[in-house]
């Protein structure tokens, strides 16, 4: 394996991790088999009704080889939240860790080198049982699977900037829908806007919010910083709370709040100017893309 071409493309690793629920609704006897197809009944409730979730997290080699793992049992806390919003048994914490460790383990051969990207681990749940109407499966399925990655700014400089297109139309999420959880139906509907921004360079989408369609919310495939000397603004997250407790701990002032986007127009340039609740206030100007 060529380390230094390593993108985002898809390599099929070793082993995979599988266990089903039981009649009782509760997950045992996991396994590891090879990597392959997986097989499941047309009558499925997440082929059908898109009853289904997935976390992700990475697994990194250190400089004395070594591999970790960051905060598996908050993505493990995070499926639970989202199994009781879908109405699926989920893992405990303890079985949800211990099958990301087996099978990290088992592909530890395809995690990057130190420095070299990351091995991405996909945890999926979802509604592998049949039924005909609209209701939740009998039985769930959890799945994990490995895929190495590179760095998602590899050939950027650290200092250097990200364009985003701002979308004021179509929101990310919404009040009493599905955003609060991993739902694999959050992704599909964000597919179109996504590729018409990279169409025209962008690197990404930054979305506001559904009701007033000001407030900043989130990038479409990550978390946003508002930075203005010593003051950080971060939206939810398992990333955003291990951030929040780091600059913390560094002497940091946090502050949660919203944030509003204005745009004014003068000749060929965009002025967005971003105010929080707190007087915090951003000013950043762009070309107008055609």
């Amino acid at each position: 394996m060529d380390w230094d071409k390593l993108g985002f493309q898809v390599i099929p690793t070793d082993f995979m991790y599988i266990m089903k629920s039981n009649e009782e609704g509760t997950f045992s006897n996991g396994d590891l088999v090879p990597f392959g197809t997986v097989q499941i009944e047309p009558h499925s409730t997440v082929l059908n009704y898109g009853q289904g979730l997935f976390e992700g997290m990475k697994a990194y080699r250190r400089a004395d080889g070594e591999v970790q793992i960051f905060r598996p049992e908050q993505n493990a806390m995070r499926m639970q939240m989202g199994a009781e919003r879908l109405l699926m048994v989920a893992p405990s914490v303890e079985q949800y860790v211990d099958a990301v460790k087996q099978v990290v383990h088992a592909n530890k051969r395809w995690v990057p080198p130190h420095g070299k990207g990351a091995l991405y681990i996909r945890p999926l749940l979802f509604g592998s049982g049949s039924v005909m109407g609209i209701a939740p499966a009998p039985h769930c399925t959890f799945l994990i699977y490995t895929n190495p990655i590179s760095n998602a700014y590899k050939g950027r400089h650290t200092n250097s900037t990200l364009s985003l297109l701002i979308e004021d139309t179509l929101p990310r999420a919404f009040p009493g829908g599905t955003g609060g959880v991993k739902n694999i139906g959050n992704y599909a509907p964000v597919f179109q806007v996504t590729k018409e921004a990279k169409a025209k360079g962008f690197f990404d989408v930054l979305f506001l919010d559904a009701e007033e369609h000001k407030y900043i919310e989130e990038v479409s495939s990550c978390n946003v910083f508002m930075v203005k000397t010593y003051t950080r603004t971060i939206p939810l997250g398992i990333t955003r709370n291990s951030i929040i407790q780091l600059a913390r701990d560094l002497g940091y002032q946090v502050i949660i709040t919203y944030f509003l986007i204005y745009i004014k127009r003068k000749g060929k340039k965009i002025r967005y100017t971003i105010h929080g609740k707190h007087s915090t206030k951003h000013t950043l100007s762009f070309s107008i893309v055609n």
